[in-house]
């Protein structure tokens, strides 16, 4: 009798625990999805409709511009609000205050690149028409925040903290905080030197960092446009697909705004209004990153003690802003910022100081075109809002309705007259300043070039005879010469057919090192059978970077070893730190042109390399080369940063691991750290087979149908209509004066 009474007593705990979890999880996870159909009051002009579409993907229909944009941050915060929250928390150094001080770090690089003050200040010399529009982006963030309390997320609560109200400097932070990601890499800088002081080799260290082009993958993309001439329909078409770091929730969120003078469809980035890649009825564009060096070092004479420094032969005193961070569980932390008359100190290196310029930190010419881009009917609307655009720097490939296409170079590029930049500079004497930013007018643009396409893959977009002073990290060109390549292959294209080209993964670049090696070892005649394996394995590969194949992980980790072959004879002692900065197109060049002064027999070398790698091969994946794979060493994994936390259940929440087809040097330019954020491809001939599709899906909640559900198209490299004229109403919210 006594075990049945514990029976019965441990059942009715079990049932208490299980109601229990029922409980919690209705009330901290599933009311918080959104609210997508019936009727909402909101302090809108007149009746606004959100019609949400199969993937939840919001379309307005407001009376004004203003109401779409109201509607367009309603929406947004509906579905991603505590992704925004962390967006302004990061840009603007204000993490640790919900995070705890695993976030400090990250929290005093952005306060040391006054990420906020530039915010503020843009903010402030905003046209009074671009405030108008953010402003009216606020207020719908807001009557979310406000209307929904205790239901904004289950992120909020596991961190235990409120969204404070939104604010047009909070969407400038978020937009921001994209030009810091397609910024220039300052860090480089400072290694670059230390390696040269280290090597004492100025020809090598700068053979092995091409100024002009080859830099190593980074947050990028590939974007194209093709005429008439080379499609189906007769009428142009575009692609696009933005390389970033994974992300989850995605990276972008898709919408459809639609008010008088407005009709506009694409992408956005959560906390800033508008549409960032898309199209309107008229014209469509896509986005690559410039990779123009926008970012300067200057080493200065500073007493930190007093700020005093030197100046053009004066003494002059540093501007000191004194700032706490708020940490969870802990003190605050004071932080000091001085600020030279080139900007704050932002890194050390053996006792000497070095401040930061960047472009972003000028204020002057502060504006929000992006509106004014989403209404653009024509290439000179187009480039009209463009010309006020103050970054990123980027490339925008243009298409339009009546049959053109084009490239444009935007944002604000620092004019250098006799340096470069790529190392850091003399601040004290002044002799290396910038002269102004690079005019609108002077920066490339091409509208209608013979061969009727444009491709832009992150590499040089600056022609050979450019006038002034081109310096940045831009990608190798095996991307854009991929591309080019592919859409030569066949007279005539349809949109479906440009997925194929966005998901392709042959590397001329690794198939030319796997072919340069086993010619190497043919000819030397090598005995050592490690490499003799090596060339069993290459000497058949077609060059296609598959999960499932040896051969691309042999060729990467040959690559890789080239790498740190070249970097030990540019320093010796820094090799194995900087052989990650290697460029692609270093290595290529180094074995066409195999120049004097690095290897006294390059066939030996590649013989020597090509073993370690089989070597090394064997190490990371064992003896029997036939079970080798790829995959296993490009695997990716999406992890939600809270709810992953969560014991047992948490790893429902991420997505991954993942093999991946491709590498940085092909098309589908995949590694863990960064892939495809995206996918775009406009049709100008039928707005309705246009197609989008993200990376995991367009809400964030965790629970919602919509939070992954575009995940295996992402991953088969399929996509879906970006609905435009013909829209699939899954639910209609109407927002009610």
């Amino acid at each position: 009798m006594a075990i049945t009474r514990i029976v019965r007593v441990l059942n009715w705990l079990l049932l208490a625990a299980g109601l229990l979890l029922v409980f919690a999880v209705v009330w901290y996870v599933w009311l918080p999805t959104p609210k997508t159909s019936g009727e909402l009051s909101a302090p809108v002009s007149k009746d606004v409709r959100i019609v949400r579409d199969a993937r939840g993907v919001p379309h307005i229909t407001a009376a004004t511009i203003a109401d779409s944009l109201f509607a367009q941050g309603f929406a947004t915060a509906q579905d991603r609000l505590w992704q925004m929250d962390m967006l302004r928390r990061v840009a603007a150094g204000e993490l640790s205050e919900v995070a705890g001080k695993a976030a400090l770090e990250s929290d005093i690089k952005s306060r040391k690149l006054r990420m906020r003050a530039i915010a503020e200040a843009w903010t402030q010399r905003m046209p009074a028409k671009d405030r108008a529009w953010v402003a009216a982006y606020a207020r719908g963030v807001n009557h979310y925040i406000e209307t929904n309390r205790g239901k904004w997320g289950p992120e909020f609560r596991m961190m235990s903290y409120e969204p404070r109200p939104w604010t047009m400097v909070d969407s400038m932070l978020c937009a921001l905080q994209m030009n810091r990601t397609l910024s220039g890499n300052y860090e480089q800088d400072l290694l670059k030197r230390r390696m040269l002081a280290a090597g004492k080799n100025q020809e090598k260290v700068d053979y092995l960092f091409p100024v002009r082009s080859g830099d190593e993958p980074m947050p990028g993309s590939n974007a194209w446009a093709i005429s008439g001439a080379h499609t189906v329909s007769g009428k142009p078409l575009l692609a696009n697909d933005p390389h970033l770091e994974w992300s989850l929730p995605s990276t972008w969120y898709m919408v459809h705004l639609q008010a008088p003078g407005l009709n506009v469809a694409g992408s956005t980035l959560p906390g800033v209004p508008a549409v960032v890649i898309g199209h309107n009825d008229k014209i469509a564009w896509g986005i690559t990153s410039l990779q123009f060096d926008n970012m300067d070092l200057y080493e200065e004479k500073i007493d930190l003690r007093s700020g005093q420094y030197i100046y053009k032969g004066q003494t002059l005193n540093a501007h000191r802003e004194t700032e706490w961070i708020a940490v969870k569980g802990e003190r605050p932390v004071q932080l000091l910022n001085l600020i030279t008359v080139h900007g704050p100190l932002m890194t050390s290196d053996a006792g000497t100081n070095f401040s930061l310029r960047w472009s972003a930190m000028s204020a002057q010419d502060a504006a929000f075109p992006m509106v004014d881009l989403n209404q653009a009917g024509n290439w000179d609307e187009f480039r009209g809002a463009l010309k006020r655009f103050p970054g990123p720097n980027i490339n925008m490939i243009y298409a339009d309705t009546a049959g053109n296409i084009g490239w444009q170079v935007v944002g604000r590029l620092p004019r250098r007259n006799g340096f470069t930049g790529n190392v850091p500079l003399d601040g004290a004497s002044g002799a290396q300043e910038w002269d102004g930013m690079i005019p609108f007018d002077e920066l490339p643009s091409y509208y209608n070039p013979p061969g009727g396409m444009v491709v832009s893959a992150n590499q040089n977009s600056f022609p050979a005879n450019y006038a002034g002073t081109v310096s940045g990290f831009f990608a190798s060109t095996h991307r854009a010469r991929a591309i080019t390549a592919f859409l030569k292959s066949k007279p005539k294209w349809t949109a479906e057919e440009m997925l194929t080209v966005q998901r392709d993964v042959y590397s001329s670049f690794l198939a030319l090192v796997s072919r340069q090696a086993v010619q190497a070892v043919e000819r030397s005649k090598d005995p050592n059978p490690a490499a003799a394996e090596g060339v069993r394995i290459l000497k058949a590969w077609n060059g296609q970077v598959t999960t499932e194949q040896a051969a691309p992980f042999v060729a990467t980790l040959l690559y890789q070893h080239l790498r740190q072959a070249m970097a030990e004879k540019a320093a010796p002692n820094l090799a194995t730190e900087y052989k990650p900065f290697v460029a692609p197109a270093a290595v290529e060049r180094l074995l066409r042109e195999r120049p004097a002064g690095w290897f006294e027999d390059y066939d030996r070398m590649l013989a020597n390399e090509l073993a370690d790698a089989v070597e090394e091969a064997r190490r990371i994946q064992g003896r029997n080369s036939q079970k080798w794979q790829y995959g296993r060493m490009n695997e990716v994994k999406l992890v939600h940063p809270v709810m992953s936390l969560i014991p047992w259940a948490g790893s429902y929440f991420n997505v991954g691991t993942i093999p991946m087809h491709g590498t940085g040097t092909s098309i589908k330019a995949t590694t863990p750290r960064l892939g495809p954020s995206m996918r775009f491809v406009a049709d100008l001939s039928n707005w309705d087979s246009s197609l989008m599709n993200l990376t995991i899906g367009e809400s964030g909640h965790i629970l919602s149908w919509h939070y992954k559900d575009q995940w295996q198209a992402y991953l088969n490299g399929t996509s879906y209509p970006l609905e435009f004229g013909k829209v699939q109403d899954k639910g209609t919210l109407t927002l009610r004066p």
